[in-house]
């Protein structure tokens, strides 16, 4: 049973990748939906800016304990995380906390 992530295959390596981008996508498209900006949700979820950006791309993975801070923040199941993203979400950035609803 590898420990570290140089011990996996190459397989599970990929498994992990698109797993973690899954996650991300589903948190962006959350987030998104709710009108929260990156930095918003970084302040109320006590995660980085960078952390967040990074979760959201796939690119870092995050303690399970704080996928239950990020829930929170979003005021929804920890188990909503895990559900594959809408593919159909689409939205321009938006730097400025709350995004105005309608936007």
């Amino acid at each position: 049973m590898p420990t570290r992530p140089h011990q996996s295959s190459e397989e599970q390596t990929l498994r992990w990748a698109q797993r973690r981008a899954m996650v991300g996508a589903r948190i962006r498209q959350l987030r998104l939906e709710q009108a929260l900006s990156q930095e918003a949700l970084a302040l109320e979820s006590g995660l980085s800016r960078n952390m967040i950006i990074g979760i959201e791309w796939g690119k870092k993975s995050v303690a399970y304990e704080r996928l239950w801070d990020i829930a929170d923040v979003l005021d929804i199941p920890v188990t909503e995380l895990l559900l594959p993203p809408d593919s159909s979400v689409k939205s321009t950035p938006y730097r400025g906390g709350r995004r105005p609803m309608g936007q």
